[in-house]
Protein backbone atom coordinates (compact mmCIF):
# COMPACT_ATOMS: atom_id res chain seq x y z
CA UNK A 1 0.00 0.00 0.00
CA UNK A 2 1.39 3.24 -1.12
CA UNK A 3 1.75 6.08 2.39
CA UNK A 4 2.11 9.31 2.15
CA UNK A 5 5.55 10.58 3.64
CA UNK A 6 5.30 13.41 6.41
CA UNK A 7 6.61 16.16 4.38
CA UNK A 8 3.81 15.02 1.25
CA UNK A 9 1.27 15.13 4.03
CA UNK A 10 2.00 18.80 4.64
CA UNK A 11 2.45 19.71 1.40
CA UNK A 12 -1.40 18.53 0.58
CA UNK A 13 -2.44 20.41 3.39
CA UNK A 14 -0.53 23.54 3.01
CA UNK A 15 -2.84 24.94 0.25
CA UNK A 16 -6.25 23.39 2.83
CA UNK A 17 -4.63 25.11 5.78
CA UNK A 18 -4.82 28.10 3.38
CA UNK A 19 -8.37 27.60 2.39
CA UNK A 20 -9.79 27.45 6.09
CA UNK A 21 -7.62 30.76 7.04
CA UNK A 22 -10.52 33.28 7.56
CA UNK A 23 -10.43 36.65 9.92
CA UNK A 24 -10.02 34.98 13.76
CA UNK A 25 -12.97 36.35 15.91
CA UNK A 26 -11.60 38.22 18.43
CA UNK A 27 -13.38 36.97 21.54
CA UNK A 28 -13.16 39.16 25.20
CA UNK A 29 -10.61 37.89 27.36
CA UNK A 30 -10.59 36.81 31.16
CA UNK A 31 -9.78 40.52 31.64
CA UNK A 32 -12.83 41.89 29.87
CA UNK A 33 -15.15 39.79 31.90
CA UNK A 34 -13.23 40.48 35.33
CA UNK A 35 -14.30 43.76 34.80
CA UNK A 36 -17.89 43.09 33.70
CA UNK A 37 -18.38 41.16 37.01
CA UNK A 38 -16.79 43.69 38.87
CA UNK A 39 -18.83 46.36 37.28
CA UNK A 40 -22.14 44.53 38.25
CA UNK A 41 -20.80 43.62 41.73
CA UNK A 42 -19.91 46.94 42.60
CA UNK A 43 -23.99 48.10 41.46
CA UNK A 44 -25.61 45.09 43.23
CA UNK A 45 -23.07 45.75 46.75
CA UNK A 46 -24.31 48.92 46.74
CA UNK A 47 -28.56 48.53 45.44
CA UNK A 48 -28.36 46.24 48.63
CA UNK A 49 -25.78 48.28 50.97
CA UNK A 50 -23.34 46.03 51.63
CA UNK A 51 -21.19 48.98 50.89
CA UNK A 52 -22.02 51.96 51.51
CA UNK A 53 -23.06 54.21 48.08
CA UNK A 54 -19.49 56.44 48.72
CA UNK A 55 -17.03 53.80 49.15
CA UNK A 56 -18.80 51.47 46.15
CA UNK A 57 -18.78 55.19 43.84
CA UNK A 58 -14.94 54.68 44.99
CA UNK A 59 -14.34 51.58 44.21
CA UNK A 60 -16.18 51.60 41.28
CA UNK A 61 -13.61 54.48 40.17
CA UNK A 62 -11.31 51.94 40.73
CA UNK A 63 -12.60 49.12 38.82
CA UNK A 64 -12.73 51.84 35.94
CA UNK A 65 -9.51 52.73 36.71
CA UNK A 66 -7.68 49.06 36.17
CA UNK A 67 -9.92 48.05 33.40
CA UNK A 68 -8.81 51.54 31.02
CA UNK A 69 -5.15 50.70 31.93
CA UNK A 70 -5.70 46.79 31.09
CA UNK A 71 -6.95 48.54 27.84
CA UNK A 72 -3.64 50.40 26.63
CA UNK A 73 -1.45 48.94 24.23
CA UNK A 74 0.85 46.53 25.92
CA UNK A 75 -0.93 46.56 29.06
CA UNK A 76 -1.29 43.13 31.02
CA UNK A 77 -4.59 41.49 31.44
CA UNK A 78 -4.62 39.25 34.38
CA UNK A 79 -7.46 36.53 34.18
CA UNK A 80 -7.33 35.23 37.87
CA UNK A 81 -9.27 37.70 40.06
CA UNK A 82 -6.60 36.93 42.85
CA UNK A 83 -3.82 38.58 39.85
CA UNK A 84 -6.63 41.24 39.18
CA UNK A 85 -7.58 42.45 42.81
CA UNK A 86 -4.26 44.27 43.70
CA UNK A 87 -4.53 46.31 41.08
CA UNK A 88 -7.15 47.62 42.12
CA UNK A 89 -6.02 47.47 45.99
CA UNK A 90 -3.56 49.87 44.93
CA UNK A 91 -5.95 52.50 42.95
CA UNK A 92 -8.78 52.29 45.88
CA UNK A 93 -7.38 50.82 48.29
CA UNK A 94 -7.97 47.56 50.65
CA UNK A 95 -11.57 49.01 51.10
CA UNK A 96 -12.23 48.23 47.31
CA UNK A 97 -12.23 44.14 48.34
CA UNK A 98 -15.63 44.73 49.69
CA UNK A 99 -16.65 44.30 46.08
CA UNK A 100 -15.97 40.89 46.20
CA UNK A 101 -18.66 40.15 49.01
CA UNK A 102 -20.41 36.73 48.55
CA UNK A 103 -18.07 35.66 45.61
CA UNK A 104 -15.26 33.28 45.03
CA UNK A 105 -13.28 32.40 42.69
CA UNK A 106 -15.25 29.23 42.21
CA UNK A 107 -18.33 31.13 41.12
CA UNK A 108 -16.43 33.76 39.32
CA UNK A 109 -14.98 30.81 36.71
CA UNK A 110 -18.11 29.15 36.41
CA UNK A 111 -19.83 32.43 35.37
CA UNK A 112 -16.61 33.22 33.06
CA UNK A 113 -17.08 29.97 31.46
CA UNK A 114 -20.67 30.52 30.44
CA UNK A 115 -20.30 34.24 29.10
CA UNK A 116 -17.35 32.99 26.87
CA UNK A 117 -19.31 30.42 25.87
CA UNK A 118 -22.69 32.03 24.78
CA UNK A 119 -20.19 34.45 22.60
CA UNK A 120 -18.83 31.64 20.40
CA UNK A 121 -22.67 29.54 20.21
CA UNK A 122 -24.25 32.66 19.16
CA UNK A 123 -21.35 32.55 16.31
CA UNK A 124 -22.05 28.85 15.89
CA UNK A 125 -25.55 29.63 15.46
CA UNK A 126 -24.73 32.13 12.89
CA UNK A 127 -22.27 30.13 10.88
CA UNK A 128 -25.43 26.95 11.06
CA UNK A 129 -27.68 29.58 9.70
CA UNK A 130 -25.28 30.86 6.70
CA UNK A 131 -24.59 27.47 5.68
CA UNK A 132 -28.59 26.17 5.86
CA UNK A 133 -29.33 29.35 3.77
CA UNK A 134 -26.92 28.48 1.25
CA UNK A 135 -28.13 24.62 1.15
CA UNK A 136 -31.67 25.81 0.48
CA UNK A 137 -30.33 28.38 -1.99
CA UNK A 138 -28.53 25.63 -3.83
CA UNK A 139 -31.64 23.08 -3.66
CA UNK A 140 -34.23 25.89 -4.77
CA UNK A 141 -31.90 25.56 -8.26
CA UNK A 142 -32.19 21.92 -8.74
CA UNK A 143 -35.43 20.86 -8.03
CA UNK A 144 -35.80 19.37 -11.07
CA UNK A 145 -32.10 18.17 -11.47
CA UNK A 146 -32.61 14.21 -11.22
CA UNK A 147 -29.48 12.71 -9.26
CA UNK A 148 -28.90 8.77 -8.25
CA UNK A 149 -29.10 8.27 -4.40
CA UNK A 150 -27.69 5.54 -2.54
CA UNK A 151 -27.92 2.87 0.05
CA UNK A 152 -25.18 0.62 1.60
CA UNK A 153 -23.12 2.65 -0.72
CA UNK A 154 -25.07 1.21 -3.75
CA UNK A 155 -27.10 3.24 -5.93
CA UNK A 156 -30.58 2.54 -4.87
CA UNK A 157 -33.07 5.46 -6.38
CA UNK A 158 -33.51 8.62 -8.00
CA UNK A 159 -33.95 11.52 -6.34
CA UNK A 160 -33.80 15.00 -7.01
CA UNK A 161 -30.74 17.47 -5.69
CA UNK A 162 -32.88 19.65 -4.28
CA UNK A 163 -34.61 16.41 -2.15
CA UNK A 164 -31.07 15.46 -1.40
CA UNK A 165 -29.87 18.78 -0.06
CA UNK A 166 -32.85 19.41 1.73
CA UNK A 167 -32.27 16.43 3.81
CA UNK A 168 -28.90 17.93 5.22
CA UNK A 169 -30.58 21.21 5.61
CA UNK A 170 -33.10 19.39 7.90
CA UNK A 171 -30.71 17.78 10.21
CA UNK A 172 -28.97 20.74 10.33
CA UNK A 173 -31.89 22.38 11.25
CA UNK A 174 -32.49 19.42 14.00
CA UNK A 175 -28.61 21.03 15.37
CA UNK A 176 -29.80 24.65 15.39
CA UNK A 177 -32.86 23.45 17.74
CA UNK A 178 -30.69 21.37 19.75
CA UNK A 179 -28.17 24.45 19.89
CA UNK A 180 -31.01 26.76 21.55
CA UNK A 181 -32.18 24.76 23.70
CA UNK A 182 -29.30 24.26 25.14
CA UNK A 183 -28.27 28.22 25.08
CA UNK A 184 -31.55 28.20 27.52
CA UNK A 185 -29.63 26.13 29.55
CA UNK A 186 -25.96 27.76 29.15
CA UNK A 187 -27.30 31.60 29.65
CA UNK A 188 -27.97 31.22 33.43
CA UNK A 189 -25.56 33.05 36.21
CA UNK A 190 -23.37 31.28 38.90
CA UNK A 191 -22.30 34.35 40.01
CA UNK A 192 -22.90 35.40 43.88
CA UNK A 193 -23.06 31.28 44.78
CA UNK A 194 -19.65 32.02 46.30
CA UNK A 195 -17.27 29.07 46.75
CA UNK A 196 -20.38 26.32 46.63
CA UNK A 197 -22.71 27.15 49.10
CA UNK A 198 -23.06 31.35 49.23
CA UNK A 199 -22.64 33.75 52.19
CA UNK A 200 -24.19 35.31 54.61
CA UNK A 201 -24.47 38.49 53.01
CA UNK A 202 -27.40 39.27 51.01
CA UNK A 203 -26.14 39.25 47.43
CA UNK A 204 -28.81 39.65 44.41
CA UNK A 205 -28.15 37.26 42.64
CA UNK A 206 -31.06 37.49 39.83
CA UNK A 207 -29.82 41.20 39.90
CA UNK A 208 -26.22 39.96 39.09
CA UNK A 209 -27.69 38.16 35.95
CA UNK A 210 -29.87 40.70 35.06
CA UNK A 211 -26.69 43.07 34.78
CA UNK A 212 -24.93 40.65 32.71
CA UNK A 213 -27.27 39.96 30.13
CA UNK A 214 -28.44 36.04 31.70
CA UNK A 215 -32.19 34.91 31.95
CA UNK A 216 -31.88 33.66 35.30
CA UNK A 217 -29.54 32.17 37.67
CA UNK A 218 -28.56 28.52 38.08
CA UNK A 219 -30.46 28.44 41.28
CA UNK A 220 -28.83 25.63 43.47
CA UNK A 221 -25.59 27.24 44.53
CA UNK A 222 -23.69 24.14 44.35
CA UNK A 223 -25.05 23.09 41.54
CA UNK A 224 -24.13 26.36 39.89
CA UNK A 225 -20.54 26.28 40.47
CA UNK A 226 -19.17 22.67 40.50
CA UNK A 227 -21.69 20.48 38.43
CA UNK A 228 -23.36 22.71 35.79
CA UNK A 229 -20.01 23.58 34.86
CA UNK A 230 -19.64 19.86 33.73
CA UNK A 231 -22.78 18.76 31.79
CA UNK A 232 -23.98 22.08 30.20
CA UNK A 233 -20.32 22.11 28.34
CA UNK A 234 -20.67 18.30 27.71
CA UNK A 235 -24.21 19.00 26.21
CA UNK A 236 -23.03 21.91 23.91
CA UNK A 237 -20.01 19.87 23.01
CA UNK A 238 -22.10 16.59 22.20
CA UNK A 239 -23.97 18.36 19.51
CA UNK A 240 -21.40 19.92 17.96
CA UNK A 241 -20.25 16.45 17.26
CA UNK A 242 -23.40 15.59 16.27
CA UNK A 243 -23.38 18.10 13.67
CA UNK A 244 -20.11 17.28 12.69
CA UNK A 245 -21.42 13.35 11.95
CA UNK A 246 -24.00 14.69 9.33
CA UNK A 247 -21.26 17.04 7.98
CA UNK A 248 -18.41 14.13 7.91
CA UNK A 249 -21.21 12.27 5.87
CA UNK A 250 -21.89 14.95 3.10
CA UNK A 251 -18.19 15.76 2.82
CA UNK A 252 -17.53 11.50 2.31
CA UNK A 253 -20.65 11.47 -0.48
CA UNK A 254 -19.42 14.63 -2.59
CA UNK A 255 -15.77 13.27 -2.18
CA UNK A 256 -16.90 9.70 -3.52
CA UNK A 257 -18.13 11.77 -6.81
CA UNK A 258 -13.74 12.39 -7.10
CA UNK A 259 -13.33 8.55 -7.84
CA UNK A 260 -15.31 8.49 -11.12
CA UNK A 261 -13.75 9.78 -14.49
CA UNK A 262 -16.80 11.45 -14.99
CA UNK A 263 -18.40 13.10 -11.74
CA UNK A 264 -21.71 14.75 -11.80
CA UNK A 265 -20.61 17.15 -8.83
CA UNK A 266 -17.08 18.90 -8.21
CA UNK A 267 -15.63 21.39 -6.72
CA UNK A 268 -15.00 24.53 -8.85
CA UNK A 269 -11.17 24.95 -9.79
CA UNK A 270 -9.63 27.59 -7.84
CA UNK A 271 -9.37 28.33 -4.36
CA UNK A 272 -10.92 24.97 -3.37
CA UNK A 273 -8.98 22.72 -5.38
CA UNK A 274 -5.18 22.29 -5.83
CA UNK A 275 -2.86 20.53 -8.25
CA UNK A 276 -0.71 17.55 -7.93
CA UNK A 277 3.17 18.25 -7.15
CA UNK A 278 4.08 15.41 -10.33
CA UNK A 279 0.78 14.64 -11.92
CA UNK A 280 -0.90 17.20 -14.22
CA UNK A 281 -4.09 16.25 -14.62
CA UNK A 282 -5.21 16.19 -10.92
CA UNK A 283 -7.16 18.64 -8.99
CA UNK A 284 -7.74 17.53 -5.56
CA UNK A 285 -10.41 18.92 -3.68
CA UNK A 286 -8.90 20.17 -0.95
CA UNK A 287 -12.04 21.98 0.13
CA UNK A 288 -13.77 18.93 0.96
CA UNK A 289 -10.41 17.48 2.54
CA UNK A 290 -10.91 20.75 5.00
CA UNK A 291 -14.32 20.02 5.79
CA UNK A 292 -13.69 16.24 6.39
CA UNK A 293 -10.70 17.30 8.70
CA UNK A 294 -13.17 20.19 10.57
CA UNK A 295 -15.88 17.62 11.48
CA UNK A 296 -13.50 15.29 12.25
CA UNK A 297 -11.38 17.78 14.57
CA UNK A 298 -14.84 18.75 16.54
CA UNK A 299 -15.61 14.84 17.11
CA UNK A 300 -12.07 14.70 18.33
CA UNK A 301 -12.94 17.91 20.57
CA UNK A 302 -15.60 16.99 21.56
CA UNK A 303 -14.77 13.31 22.53
CA UNK A 304 -11.93 14.99 24.91
CA UNK A 305 -14.57 17.33 26.74
CA UNK A 306 -16.15 13.93 27.57
CA UNK A 307 -12.88 12.17 28.79
CA UNK A 308 -11.96 15.06 30.49
CA UNK A 309 -15.54 14.97 32.37
CA UNK A 310 -15.07 11.97 33.24
CA UNK A 311 -14.35 9.81 36.66
CA UNK A 312 -13.87 13.24 38.12
CA UNK A 313 -14.66 14.38 41.70
CA UNK A 314 -17.08 17.43 41.87
CA UNK A 315 -14.97 20.76 42.15
CA UNK A 316 -11.84 19.60 40.39
CA UNK A 317 -10.69 21.47 37.59
CA UNK A 318 -10.48 19.11 35.33
CA UNK A 319 -13.50 19.64 33.88
CA UNK A 320 -13.35 23.62 34.07
CA UNK A 321 -11.29 24.60 31.57
CA UNK A 322 -11.50 25.93 27.96
CA UNK A 323 -11.99 22.76 25.91
CA UNK A 324 -15.68 23.36 25.18
CA UNK A 325 -14.66 27.04 23.81
CA UNK A 326 -12.26 25.39 21.61
CA UNK A 327 -14.73 22.67 20.37
CA UNK A 328 -17.42 25.94 19.63
CA UNK A 329 -14.88 27.76 17.63
CA UNK A 330 -14.06 24.29 15.45
CA UNK A 331 -17.51 23.67 14.83
CA UNK A 332 -18.12 27.84 13.55
CA UNK A 333 -15.28 27.01 11.20
CA UNK A 334 -16.41 23.53 10.55
CA UNK A 335 -19.78 25.06 9.21
CA UNK A 336 -17.95 28.38 7.70
CA UNK A 337 -15.74 25.77 5.55
CA UNK A 338 -19.63 24.25 4.09
CA UNK A 339 -20.52 27.28 3.00
CA UNK A 340 -17.44 28.02 1.02
CA UNK A 341 -17.95 24.25 -0.34
CA UNK A 342 -21.12 25.17 -1.02
CA UNK A 343 -20.67 28.34 -3.29
CA UNK A 344 -17.98 26.37 -5.01
CA UNK A 345 -19.73 23.28 -6.05
CA UNK A 346 -20.75 22.81 -10.01
CA UNK A 347 -23.73 20.45 -10.74
CA UNK A 348 -23.76 18.79 -14.21
CA UNK A 349 -27.65 18.12 -14.48
CA UNK A 350 -27.43 15.29 -17.93
CA UNK A 351 -23.98 13.47 -16.66
CA UNK A 352 -26.33 13.00 -13.00
CA UNK A 353 -29.26 11.49 -15.00
CA UNK A 354 -27.37 9.65 -17.28
CA UNK A 355 -25.68 8.04 -14.46
CA UNK A 356 -29.02 7.12 -13.16
CA UNK A 357 -29.91 5.71 -16.53
CA UNK A 358 -27.14 3.65 -16.39
CA UNK A 359 -28.39 1.41 -13.83
CA UNK A 360 -31.59 -0.20 -12.64
CA UNK A 361 -32.57 2.09 -9.64
CA UNK A 362 -36.15 2.73 -11.03
CA UNK A 363 -37.02 -0.76 -11.01
CA UNK A 364 -38.92 -0.66 -7.33
CA UNK A 365 -41.52 1.93 -9.20
CA UNK A 366 -42.17 -0.62 -12.14
CA UNK A 367 -43.02 -3.64 -9.27
CA UNK A 368 -45.54 -0.23 -7.77
CA UNK A 369 -46.48 0.10 -11.53
CA UNK A 370 -47.58 -3.20 -11.80
CA UNK A 371 -49.27 -3.58 -8.36
CA UNK A 372 -50.91 0.01 -8.69
CA UNK A 373 -52.00 -0.23 -12.42
CA UNK A 374 -51.92 -4.28 -13.25
CA UNK A 375 -53.05 -5.72 -9.50
CA UNK A 376 -49.95 -7.81 -9.59
CA UNK A 377 -49.35 -8.65 -6.38
CA UNK A 378 -45.96 -6.86 -4.98
CA UNK A 379 -44.01 -9.67 -4.51
CA UNK A 380 -44.51 -11.12 -7.58
CA UNK A 381 -43.99 -7.38 -9.42
CA UNK A 382 -40.39 -7.26 -7.74
CA UNK A 383 -39.13 -10.94 -8.47
CA UNK A 384 -40.03 -10.27 -12.01
CA UNK A 385 -37.96 -6.39 -11.66
CA UNK A 386 -35.08 -8.51 -10.04
CA UNK A 387 -35.01 -10.96 -12.97
CA UNK A 388 -35.19 -7.86 -14.90
CA UNK A 389 -32.03 -6.66 -13.41
CA UNK A 390 -29.84 -9.75 -13.89
CA UNK A 391 -31.06 -10.15 -17.38
CA UNK A 392 -30.27 -6.73 -18.37
CA UNK A 393 -26.49 -6.49 -16.42
CA UNK A 394 -25.82 -9.78 -17.92
CA UNK A 395 -26.09 -8.70 -21.27
CA UNK A 396 -24.79 -5.08 -20.77
CA UNK A 397 -28.44 -3.47 -21.33
CA UNK A 398 -29.41 -0.28 -19.63
CA UNK A 399 -33.11 -0.34 -18.66
CA UNK A 400 -34.22 1.85 -21.37
CA UNK A 401 -32.08 -0.71 -23.83
CA UNK A 402 -34.14 -4.38 -22.34
CA UNK A 403 -36.52 -5.38 -25.71
CA UNK A 404 -40.30 -5.29 -24.63
CA UNK A 405 -40.06 -9.06 -25.95
CA UNK A 406 -37.40 -10.17 -23.46
CA UNK A 407 -39.47 -8.58 -20.81
CA UNK A 408 -42.55 -10.21 -21.48
CA UNK A 409 -40.71 -13.33 -21.52
CA UNK A 410 -39.38 -13.17 -18.19
CA UNK A 411 -42.29 -12.32 -16.80
CA UNK A 412 -43.79 -15.14 -17.88
CA UNK A 413 -41.13 -17.26 -16.46
CA UNK A 414 -41.45 -15.42 -13.12
CA UNK A 415 -45.49 -14.81 -12.58
CA UNK A 416 -45.46 -19.25 -12.29
CA UNK A 417 -43.20 -19.24 -9.52
CA UNK A 418 -46.39 -17.37 -7.34
CA UNK A 419 -49.34 -19.51 -8.55
CA UNK A 420 -50.14 -16.62 -11.12
CA UNK A 421 -52.62 -17.76 -14.19
CA UNK A 422 -51.52 -15.03 -16.29
CA UNK A 423 -48.29 -14.71 -17.22
CA UNK A 424 -48.84 -11.80 -20.08
CA UNK A 425 -46.71 -8.64 -18.74
CA UNK A 426 -49.61 -6.44 -18.08
CA UNK A 427 -48.33 -3.58 -19.28
CA UNK A 428 -48.03 -2.24 -22.92
CA UNK A 429 -44.27 -1.79 -24.20
CA UNK A 430 -44.56 2.17 -23.61
CA UNK A 431 -45.82 2.02 -20.05
CA UNK A 432 -43.19 -0.73 -19.30
CA UNK A 433 -40.51 1.56 -20.59
CA UNK A 434 -41.57 4.70 -19.08
CA UNK A 435 -42.34 3.19 -15.79
CA UNK A 436 -38.44 2.63 -15.73
CA UNK A 437 -37.46 6.21 -16.57
CA UNK A 438 -36.20 8.20 -13.26
CA UNK A 439 -38.28 11.14 -14.69
CA UNK A 440 -41.70 9.12 -13.87
CA UNK A 441 -40.44 7.51 -10.41
CA UNK A 442 -39.06 10.87 -9.37
CA UNK A 443 -42.22 13.02 -10.44
CA UNK A 444 -44.65 10.37 -9.67
CA UNK A 445 -43.55 10.36 -5.80
CA UNK A 446 -46.87 10.87 -3.58
CA UNK A 447 -45.61 10.51 0.07
CA UNK A 448 -45.14 13.40 1.96
CA UNK A 449 -41.83 14.75 2.54
CA UNK A 450 -40.61 12.96 -1.04
CA UNK A 451 -38.88 14.30 -4.37
CA UNK A 452 -41.99 15.09 -5.77
CA UNK A 453 -40.98 18.73 -7.26
CA UNK A 454 -44.79 20.17 -5.59
CA UNK A 455 -43.79 18.40 -1.92
CA UNK A 456 -40.15 19.58 -2.63
CA UNK A 457 -41.77 23.30 -3.41
CA UNK A 458 -43.40 22.76 -0.02
CA UNK A 459 -40.63 21.51 2.10
CA UNK A 460 -38.56 24.10 0.39
CA UNK A 461 -41.39 26.87 1.80
CA UNK A 462 -41.03 25.26 5.46
CA UNK A 463 -37.40 25.89 5.28
CA UNK A 464 -36.67 28.76 4.27
CA UNK A 465 -39.61 30.37 7.06
CA UNK A 466 -38.13 28.68 9.86
CA UNK A 467 -34.46 29.39 8.81
CA UNK A 468 -36.08 33.19 8.99
CA UNK A 469 -36.92 31.80 12.58
CA UNK A 470 -33.47 30.81 13.55
CA UNK A 471 -32.14 34.12 12.28
CA UNK A 472 -34.26 36.40 13.85
CA UNK A 473 -33.11 34.17 17.33
CA UNK A 474 -29.59 35.00 16.86
CA UNK A 475 -30.26 38.61 16.40
CA UNK A 476 -32.83 38.85 19.63
CA UNK A 477 -30.01 37.24 21.47
CA UNK A 478 -27.38 39.35 20.43
CA UNK A 479 -29.49 42.44 20.88
CA UNK A 480 -30.13 41.50 24.40
CA UNK A 481 -26.89 40.73 25.61
CA UNK A 482 -25.74 44.20 23.33
CA UNK A 483 -28.22 46.00 25.44
CA UNK A 484 -27.53 44.29 29.21
CA UNK A 485 -24.35 45.32 28.38
CA UNK A 486 -25.16 49.25 27.21
CA UNK A 487 -26.70 49.56 30.70
CA UNK A 488 -24.38 47.82 32.99
CA UNK A 489 -21.78 50.53 31.61
CA UNK A 490 -24.78 53.22 32.06
CA UNK A 491 -25.92 52.25 35.82
CA UNK A 492 -21.75 51.87 36.50
CA UNK A 493 -20.65 54.91 34.99
CA UNK A 494 -23.50 56.86 36.58
CA UNK A 495 -22.26 54.91 40.24
CA UNK A 496 -18.62 55.77 39.91
CA UNK A 497 -19.86 59.53 39.34
CA UNK A 498 -21.44 59.94 42.52
CA UNK A 499 -19.38 61.83 45.62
Amino acid sequence: MIRFRPFMLVLAFAAASALAQSKPKTYHDNFYWLGEFNKASTIMVAEQGIVPKPLAAKIARGVAQVIADGDQPGAKRPGDYLQLEPLIIAVAGPDATRMHSGRSRQDILATTRRVELRERVLDLADSMDVARGKLIALAAKHVDTIVPAYTNGVQAQPTSFAHYLLAFAAAFERDSERLREAYARLNLSPLGSAALGTSSFPVNRPRLAELLGFDGVVENSYDATQLATLDVTAEIADLEAVSALTMGSLAEDLHTQYHQTSPWIMLQEGALTGTSSIMPQKRNPYGLNVLRLDASTVVGDAGMVTIQGHNVTPGLPDYKREQVQKTTEDATEMFRELSRVLDGLVIDPARALAEVNADYSTTTELADVLQREADVPFRVGHHFASELVDFGRAHHLTPAEIPYADAMRIYAEAAPKYDLKDTRLPLTEQRFHSALTPENMVRGSLGLGGPQPAEVARMLDGANRRLAVDRDWVAARRDKLAEASARLDRTFNALAAQN
